[in-house]
């Protein structure tokens, strides 16, 4: 399905994220926009998994293999 597919991509590209390495200044220049992305990436997730639970069905953890 194109939407597993999309959401599949979209974690894998938040899995390449990794500002633990930015200096302070950098993060200070960029943090409104990164808290602007970062709060609607929130919006979007919870919008979905409210969607999911609406229809009566639980979003949980995979278990480990």
């Amino acid at each position: 399905m194109e939407s597993i597919a999309r959401l599949r991509a979209a974690a894998h590209a938040l899995g390449d994220v990794d500002v633990s390495g930015w200096d302070d200044a950098t993060l200070t220049d960029h943090l409104e926009d990164l808290s602007r992305v970062l709060c609607a990436l929130d919006a979007e997730l919870s919008r979905v998994a409210d969607s999911v639970r609406a229809r009566g069905f639980r979003v949980s953890e995979p278990k480990a293999a």
